[in-house]
């Protein structure tokens, strides 16, 4: 069972946070939301209120096994400006760690230099923010030990793509039946 953590800023986008939470957590997963905003209570871009599991002060993050950041504005942007979160993602990635980003967080780190020499992809119109990234435009790149995605329509093959780093493909092929994930692609 991997540990994964999941940065909340005001302004997150919620398909891109709640659906790998809900999928990771489906897939036997142990997922935690950190609030970044001093507060449980974050806000997202269309004015949910949602609970977070921990601080950022109280999240002991040294046995991650993956940090994830959701994207939507300004909730991108907030935790680029979060300068705990920026430490804590160059720590874990100088640990050869596993990070996802999707839609405008990828810009986060793009900040950071950690795509420099990397695939990756974003919502259309951040590619710029991709610093030094070469720009797929596929709904989720992975590269090494990051995986990128592109925007809310992404978040279920990202989500899945992520558990599948983690458990069994069967398991994850199953819960993608279920789901009727398989349906919507049309390979039921």
């Amino acid at each position: 069972m991997a540990k994964i953590f999941e940065f909340l800023a005001n302004g997150f986008e919620e398909i891109e946070a709640l659906t790998p939470v809900d999928i990771l957590r489906r897939g036997n997963q142990e997922v935690y939301t950190v609030s970044v905003t001093g507060s449980q209570f974050v806000e997202s871009s269309h004015g949910i209120t949602v609970k977070a599991d921990l601080l950022f002060e109280e999240a002991d993050l040294s046995d991650a096994d993956m940090l994830l950041l959701p994207g939507g504005m300004p909730g991108s942007a907030n935790l680029n400006n979060h300068e705990g979160v920026r430490q804590a993602l160059s720590a874990h990635h100088a640990k050869g760690k596993r990070l996802g980003a999707i839609c405008a967080a990828p810009m986060v780190l793009g900040s950071l230099g950690i795509l420099r020499g990397r695939r990756a992809t974003c919502s259309p119109g951040f590619e710029t923010y991709l610093e030094g990234a070469e720009y797929t435009a596929e709904l989720f790149t992975i590269d090494g030990n990051i995986i990128t995605g592109e925007g809310p329509a992404a978040s279920f093959p990202y989500a899945y793509k992520i558990l599948e780093m983690f458990t069994d493909p069967e398991l994850v092929h199953t819960l993608q039946h279920k789901m009727q994930f398989l349906h919507l692609i049309g390979e039921e």
